[in-house]
């Protein structure tokens, strides 16, 4: 079936195809255990090129399923725990089809997605216990949405910022030794510059409070202006979470902005206890960064930004040139807009896998799913303990489960070791663990934000792990 223009000519057989892509993309969601990530080989590398003249459906629905689907990155696959990724839900299937077809840009205007976007976030809100009125704006993800919050922090103090630029005041922001690099990335790009990023020595996983209060004030003696503080909700190498309200006392004490990192463990705040306490305190934050496709499920990419103050968050962004004049009917009405509150003009739908998710499964089943979560990750923790070869790097706190292959072996030894262990399990197809450094040693890391694992994965791949050890 050829395209007139670029739309087809027969619907029908366009309709036949779809079909057809549609019943692939159900199989490989329902066969998701038995398609763990492979190698892209030379040839389909190479067959991913751009050609002058097009092809039929029926044709383009054949290359996709046989390379493109096979060829995913993994973290679909239920002994996928590697770095922090999520592992998409059915639903999307569902928005995407929906969500494809409407193509709304979200920069503004009235019409539906809009608000979506508002009950989304305002939903969010509540949940993190952030004031009511609080803004946000959907992003890609934590790193963007980290720009924006700090953004809005800085014009706080330099209100003439967006007009005069930060001239020569040295703004000094704070946060805890193994603070996610977003954070030094967004002071760079913003031009504060990572040096003036204070990390603070952690006590048993949190910034250590009296440290920090000194610091302050020798900034403040040698001339700085502090005026951010970033707290931890899940630290990414351990899945820590810093003393929030501890947090919040300092940052009103000193009059500092505090920002949460909370890009996957913002979301304990609907998990079951003991695991919600650990988020206590980030409503208090003034903003707050996380991630929708991490411990949310829902597919890639969907972040959020919540500011407290609605009009500071407003301020560091809204310009209205004339072509962007809002009316009081029409399609040109809806105010507010969301490109007043970020980086973005023209911004996709992604409040509709949101909302898809939490309307198909409804909060309490993602709810369940987060905790338990945290059970397996809690489960593999012991099981760990269980082997004498073996050896955590930390207590599990939350999701998160650091650990070595072989304890008793050098700290080189036991670097080189995990290193291919993580490499030989991925390319085997047997599981996906990353890896981090802990006290100079290569360890094994496993982020349980995977909605399809289950207690005989962590055993199979524990087994596997030990397995390989022995060999090595």
């Amino acid at each position: 079936m050829k395209s007139c223009g670029l739309d087809p000519v027969d619907w029908e057989d366009f309709r036949s195809e779809a079909r057809r892509m549609l019943e692939a993309s159900i199989d490989q969601l329902q066969q998701v255990a038995e398609r763990p990530w492979q190698a892209v080989p030379e040839a389909v590398k190479e067959g991913y090129t751009v050609r002058a003249e097009g092809c039929d459906a029926g044709e383009m629905v054949g290359r996709i399923t046989e390379e493109v689907l096979p060829y995913h990155g993994g973290n679909i696959h239920p002994r996928f725990w590697g770095w922090v990724q999520g592992s998409g839900l059915a639903s999307d299937l569902i928005a995407g089809m929906a969500g494809a077809v409407i193509n709304a840009n979200t920069g503004g205007r009235d019409h539906g997605a809009n608000y979506m976007e508002r009950a989304v976030i305002d939903w969010t809100r509540e949940k993190m216990g952030m004031p009511e009125g609080s803004s946000g704006v959907l992003v890609a993800g934590t790193s963007q949405a980290t720009v924006i919050a700090f953004q809005a922090a800085r014009l706080r103090v330099l209100p003439q910022l967006r007009k005069t630029g930060q001239g020569t005041a040295r703004l000094i922001a704070y946060a805890g030794e193994g603070i996610h690099n977003a954070t030094s990335k967004a002071l760079e790009l913003l031009g504060i510059g990572s040096d003036n990023l204070r990390l603070l020595p952690l006590v048993e996983g949190q910034i250590d409070l009296g440290a920090l209060r000194a610091q302050i004030a020798r900034d403040r003696a040698a001339g700085g202006l502090p005026f951010l503080l970033v707290g931890m909700a899940g630290s990414v190498d351990l899945g820590a979470y810093d003393d929030l309200n501890g947090l919040a006392d300092v940052a009103a004490d000193e009059d500092l902005w505090l920002h949460v990192d909370g890009a996957f463990g913002a979301w304990t705040r609907i998990a079951e206890q003991p695991w919600r306490g650990l988020s206590d305190g980030i409503g208090r934050a003034d903003s707050i960064a996380l991630d929708f496709h991490k411990w949310m499920y829902v597919g890639y990419d969907c972040g959020l930004v919540l500011i407290a103050d609605e009009a500071a968050h407003r301020a560091a962004f809204a310009a209205r040139p004339a072509y962007l004049e809002a009316a009081e009917r029409g399609l040109a009405g809806g105010d507010p807009w969301f490109c007043d509150y970020g980086i973005d003009l023209s911004r996709g739908n992604r409040a509709l896998k949101i909302w898809t998710a939490l309307e198909m499964y409804g909060e309490a089943a993602l709810a369940a799913a987060i905790s338990d979560n945290c059970r397996l990750a809690a489960l593999m923790a012991q099981e760990v303990e269980a082997r004498p070869e073996m050896g955590l790097a930390a207590p599990v706190v939350s999701n998160v489960c650091v650990f070595t292959a072989r304890a008793d072996l050098t700290p080189q030894a036991q670097s080189l070791l995990n290193s291919e262990i993580a490499q030989s399990l991925q390319e085997r197809g047997e599981a996906v663990f990353s890896t981090t450094r802990v006290q100079g040693v290569v360890m094994l890391r496993a982020a349980m934000t995977n909605h399809r694992s289950r207690d005989a994965d962590i055993r199979a791949a524990l087994a596997a792990v030990a397995a390989l050890a022995a060999v090595g």
